[in-house]
Formats: C-alpha cells, structure tokens, sequence
C-alpha cells in the first residue's frame, strides 16, 4: 500500500528552530516551528539541544515519547523548498 503523501520520510532540524521535511511524495518543505514554543507541550523544545535532536519515526517528527507533530500539519503548514518535487 502507498503512503500518504504527509508521511515524513526524513527530518533535518536547524539551529533557528525549522525543520527540512522530506515527505512520501517527495516534496521538500520547511516547518516553521517557533510558534509551536509558546504552547506548554511544547516548550521543552526551547532548548536548542533538544529541539535539534528531532527525528522521522513512524510517519513523523518526534523527539521523545510525549512530543510529536501530526504529520498532515506539518505537510499543510509547511512552506515549499525552491525547486523540490511537489514544491
């Protein structure tokens, strides 16, 4: 069975709090993940160490058992990277 096209294949988190998202489809895109730092869940990530030790699992980003992204938000609030597939 093919993936959907949000399941996120891989993940590079970068020191101003974006991620480079590789999606099923091919699509590279960019998530903007500092406003995600305002909401209580998610403020361990305030920590740069941590928020770079983000990684693809199981269709999405994670960084430990209780922080995780939906896959589909990311995909839908993602920005286009220049010249990706699906860009």
């Amino acid at each position: 069975m093919k993936s959907p096209v949000w399941v996120v294949k891989e993940v590079q988190p970068k020191e101003d709090y974006t991620l480079l998202l590789t999606f099923a489809d091919g699509a590279k895109k960019v998530y903007n993940a500092r406003p995600l730092l305002e909401k209580a869940i998610y403020s361990p990530l305030k920590n740069l160490a941590f928020f770079l030790c983000a990684k693809a699992e199981c269709g999405t980003v994670v960084w430990n058992d209780d922080i995780d992204i939906a896959p589909e938000h990311l995909y839908e609030c993602s920005k286009p990277v220049g010249g990706a597939v699906g860009a």
